[in-house]
Protein backbone atom coordinates (compact mmCIF):
# COMPACT_ATOMS: atom_id res chain seq x y z
CA UNK A 1 0.00 0.00 0.00
CA UNK A 2 3.37 2.81 0.71
CA UNK A 3 4.55 1.36 -1.94
CA UNK A 4 1.96 2.02 -4.38
CA UNK A 5 1.14 5.42 -2.85
CA UNK A 6 4.37 6.48 -2.76
CA UNK A 7 4.90 5.05 -6.88
CA UNK A 8 1.48 7.16 -7.35
CA UNK A 9 3.57 10.46 -5.86
CA UNK A 10 6.45 9.94 -8.24
CA UNK A 11 4.52 9.77 -11.25
CA UNK A 12 2.54 12.41 -10.52
CA UNK A 13 5.13 15.03 -9.44
CA UNK A 14 7.75 13.66 -12.57
CA UNK A 15 4.35 14.84 -14.70
CA UNK A 16 4.22 17.98 -12.69
CA UNK A 17 7.97 19.02 -13.04
CA UNK A 18 7.58 18.22 -16.94
CA UNK A 19 4.74 19.86 -17.53
CA UNK A 20 4.57 23.78 -18.59
CA UNK A 21 6.20 25.91 -15.95
CA UNK A 22 6.68 23.13 -14.00
CA UNK A 23 10.60 23.61 -13.56
CA UNK A 24 11.91 20.85 -15.46
CA UNK A 25 12.34 22.09 -18.59
CA UNK A 26 12.95 26.03 -17.30
CA UNK A 27 16.14 24.88 -15.73
CA UNK A 28 17.37 22.91 -18.68
CA UNK A 29 16.63 26.20 -20.63
CA UNK A 30 18.52 28.85 -17.62
CA UNK A 31 21.53 26.56 -18.23
CA UNK A 32 21.88 26.14 -21.46
CA UNK A 33 21.03 30.01 -22.00
CA UNK A 34 23.94 30.89 -19.15
CA UNK A 35 26.38 28.58 -20.39
CA UNK A 36 26.12 29.61 -23.93
CA UNK A 37 26.33 33.19 -23.49
CA UNK A 38 29.50 32.59 -21.21
CA UNK A 39 31.82 32.53 -24.20
CA UNK A 40 30.14 35.98 -25.62
CA UNK A 41 31.02 37.90 -22.40
CA UNK A 42 34.32 36.56 -21.82
CA UNK A 43 35.65 36.52 -24.84
CA UNK A 44 37.28 34.43 -27.70
CA UNK A 45 40.42 33.28 -25.24
CA UNK A 46 39.97 29.59 -24.92
CA UNK A 47 42.91 28.64 -22.56
CA UNK A 48 40.53 31.05 -20.36
CA UNK A 49 37.29 29.66 -21.35
CA UNK A 50 38.73 25.90 -20.84
CA UNK A 51 40.44 26.81 -17.40
CA UNK A 52 36.96 28.19 -16.09
CA UNK A 53 34.77 26.50 -17.84
CA UNK A 54 34.40 23.18 -15.10
CA UNK A 55 33.57 26.51 -12.85
CA UNK A 56 30.78 27.80 -15.47
CA UNK A 57 28.95 24.71 -15.52
CA UNK A 58 28.98 24.04 -11.86
CA UNK A 59 27.34 27.40 -11.02
CA UNK A 60 25.10 27.47 -13.75
CA UNK A 61 23.67 23.41 -12.80
CA UNK A 62 23.87 25.02 -9.45
CA UNK A 63 21.37 28.16 -10.58
CA UNK A 64 19.43 25.96 -12.40
CA UNK A 65 18.54 23.02 -10.26
CA UNK A 66 17.45 25.60 -6.97
CA UNK A 67 15.36 27.55 -9.50
CA UNK A 68 11.93 24.91 -9.54
CA UNK A 69 12.77 24.05 -6.48
CA UNK A 70 11.20 26.38 -4.62
CA UNK A 71 7.87 25.25 -6.16
CA UNK A 72 8.50 21.44 -4.37
CA UNK A 73 6.50 21.93 -1.23
CA UNK A 74 4.55 25.81 -2.67
CA UNK A 75 2.33 24.41 -5.03
CA UNK A 76 1.14 21.63 -2.55
CA UNK A 77 0.78 24.10 0.30
CA UNK A 78 -1.29 26.65 -2.46
CA UNK A 79 -4.01 23.80 -3.43
CA UNK A 80 -4.36 22.31 0.24
CA UNK A 81 -2.58 18.92 -0.82
CA UNK A 82 -0.13 19.69 1.86
CA UNK A 83 -2.44 18.98 4.50
CA UNK A 84 -2.83 16.06 3.19
CA UNK A 85 0.64 14.72 2.83
CA UNK A 86 1.13 15.66 6.87
CA UNK A 87 -1.76 13.31 7.84
CA UNK A 88 -0.77 10.97 5.78
CA UNK A 89 0.20 7.45 7.00
CA UNK A 90 3.35 7.52 4.52
CA UNK A 91 6.15 8.68 6.56
CA UNK A 92 6.67 12.54 5.68
CA UNK A 93 10.55 11.54 4.84
CA UNK A 94 10.06 9.33 2.39
CA UNK A 95 7.44 11.69 0.92
CA UNK A 96 10.38 13.94 0.47
CA UNK A 97 12.65 12.01 -1.00
CA UNK A 98 10.20 10.89 -3.71
CA UNK A 99 9.83 14.70 -4.81
CA UNK A 100 13.15 15.11 -4.28
CA UNK A 101 13.78 12.22 -6.81
CA UNK A 102 11.41 13.23 -9.38
CA UNK A 103 13.00 16.87 -9.08
CA UNK A 104 16.42 15.57 -9.64
CA UNK A 105 15.13 13.41 -12.33
CA UNK A 106 13.44 15.96 -14.44
CA UNK A 107 15.89 19.05 -13.75
CA UNK A 108 19.40 17.92 -12.65
CA UNK A 109 19.57 14.39 -14.80
CA UNK A 110 18.95 16.41 -18.38
CA UNK A 111 21.57 19.01 -17.33
CA UNK A 112 23.96 16.15 -16.79
CA UNK A 113 23.38 14.89 -19.92
CA UNK A 114 23.76 18.46 -21.65
CA UNK A 115 26.90 19.52 -20.06
CA UNK A 116 29.74 17.23 -22.40
CA UNK A 117 28.00 18.96 -25.20
CA UNK A 118 28.30 22.69 -23.45
CA UNK A 119 31.80 21.94 -22.06
CA UNK A 120 32.71 21.67 -25.99
CA UNK A 121 31.47 25.39 -26.54
CA UNK A 122 33.65 26.33 -23.55
CA UNK A 123 36.87 24.73 -25.36
CA UNK A 124 37.45 22.13 -22.39
CA UNK A 125 39.38 19.06 -23.02
CA UNK A 126 37.70 15.60 -23.64
CA UNK A 127 38.90 14.53 -20.46
CA UNK A 128 37.09 17.32 -18.50
CA UNK A 129 34.24 16.49 -20.53
CA UNK A 130 33.91 13.54 -18.62
CA UNK A 131 35.04 14.88 -15.44
CA UNK A 132 32.19 17.06 -15.23
CA UNK A 133 29.55 14.99 -16.21
CA UNK A 134 30.50 12.43 -13.35
CA UNK A 135 31.01 15.03 -10.83
CA UNK A 136 27.80 16.64 -11.81
CA UNK A 137 25.99 12.68 -11.37
CA UNK A 138 27.37 12.92 -8.15
CA UNK A 139 27.02 15.99 -6.56
CA UNK A 140 23.81 16.99 -7.99
CA UNK A 141 22.21 14.99 -5.44
CA UNK A 142 23.16 17.00 -2.75
CA UNK A 143 21.67 20.49 -4.00
CA UNK A 144 18.47 18.79 -4.29
CA UNK A 145 18.16 17.47 -0.84
CA UNK A 146 19.63 20.66 0.39
CA UNK A 147 17.33 22.77 -1.62
CA UNK A 148 14.30 20.49 -0.04
CA UNK A 149 15.24 22.00 3.04
CA UNK A 150 15.13 25.64 1.80
CA UNK A 151 12.27 24.88 0.30
CA UNK A 152 10.51 23.24 3.37
CA UNK A 153 11.56 26.31 5.46
CA UNK A 154 9.88 28.61 2.57
CA UNK A 155 6.74 27.01 2.32
CA UNK A 156 3.89 28.86 2.10
CA UNK A 157 5.75 31.93 2.22
CA UNK A 158 4.92 34.65 -0.59
CA UNK A 159 8.20 35.32 -2.79
CA UNK A 160 9.91 32.67 -0.61
CA UNK A 161 12.46 31.11 -3.72
CA UNK A 162 15.05 34.36 -3.32
CA UNK A 163 15.12 33.48 0.44
CA UNK A 164 15.20 30.06 0.04
CA UNK A 165 18.56 30.91 -2.53
CA UNK A 166 20.04 33.10 0.65
CA UNK A 167 19.23 30.10 2.83
CA UNK A 168 20.69 27.17 0.74
CA UNK A 169 23.51 28.77 -1.32
CA UNK A 170 26.06 28.68 1.65
CA UNK A 171 25.34 25.17 1.66
CA UNK A 172 26.09 24.26 -1.28
CA UNK A 173 29.29 26.06 -1.42
CA UNK A 174 31.64 22.71 -0.79
CA UNK A 175 29.45 20.62 -2.97
CA UNK A 176 30.80 23.80 -5.95
CA UNK A 177 34.30 23.50 -4.72
CA UNK A 178 34.40 19.28 -4.59
CA UNK A 179 32.75 19.49 -7.99
CA UNK A 180 34.92 21.96 -9.97
CA UNK A 181 37.72 20.39 -8.77
CA UNK A 182 36.96 17.37 -9.39
CA UNK A 183 36.13 18.05 -12.67
CA UNK A 184 39.43 20.17 -13.11
CA UNK A 185 41.50 17.06 -11.84
CA UNK A 186 40.33 15.12 -14.68
CA UNK A 187 41.97 16.80 -16.91
CA UNK A 188 45.31 16.45 -14.95
CA UNK A 189 46.38 18.08 -11.93
CA UNK A 190 47.92 17.63 -8.56
CA UNK A 191 44.94 16.27 -7.03
CA UNK A 192 43.72 13.11 -7.94
CA UNK A 193 40.34 12.89 -9.72
CA UNK A 194 38.73 10.37 -7.18
CA UNK A 195 39.49 11.75 -4.24
CA UNK A 196 36.84 14.70 -4.80
CA UNK A 197 34.52 12.43 -6.83
CA UNK A 198 34.72 10.13 -3.40
CA UNK A 199 33.77 13.53 -1.59
CA UNK A 200 31.16 14.63 -3.71
CA UNK A 201 29.29 11.09 -3.13
CA UNK A 202 30.06 11.33 0.25
CA UNK A 203 27.96 14.83 0.61
CA UNK A 204 25.33 13.52 -1.49
CA UNK A 205 24.77 10.57 0.88
CA UNK A 206 24.81 12.90 3.94
CA UNK A 207 22.49 15.25 2.43
CA UNK A 208 20.63 11.86 1.64
CA UNK A 209 20.77 11.08 5.26
CA UNK A 210 19.68 14.12 6.98
CA UNK A 211 17.59 16.61 4.39
CA UNK A 212 14.80 14.71 4.57
CA UNK A 213 14.24 15.20 8.20
CA UNK A 214 15.10 18.78 8.18
CA UNK A 215 12.47 19.26 5.60
CA UNK A 216 10.09 17.39 7.24
CA UNK A 217 10.70 18.78 10.39
CA UNK A 218 10.17 21.98 8.77
CA UNK A 219 7.27 21.24 7.21
CA UNK A 220 5.32 19.71 10.33
CA UNK A 221 6.64 23.15 12.48
CA UNK A 222 4.81 25.36 9.62
CA UNK A 223 1.72 24.02 10.80
CA UNK A 224 2.78 23.43 14.01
Amino acid sequence: MMQSSLSALFWRELRIARSVGGGGAMGLVFFLILVSLTPFAIGPDLNLLSRIGPAILWIAALLATLLGLDRLFQADADDGSLDLLLTASTPLELIVVVKCAAHWIATALPLILASPLLGLTLAMEPASLGGIALSLLAGTPALTMLGAIGAALTAGLRRGGLLMAVLILPLATPVLIFGVSGAAAASGGTVPFHIPMLILCGLSLAALAGAPFAAAAALRARDA
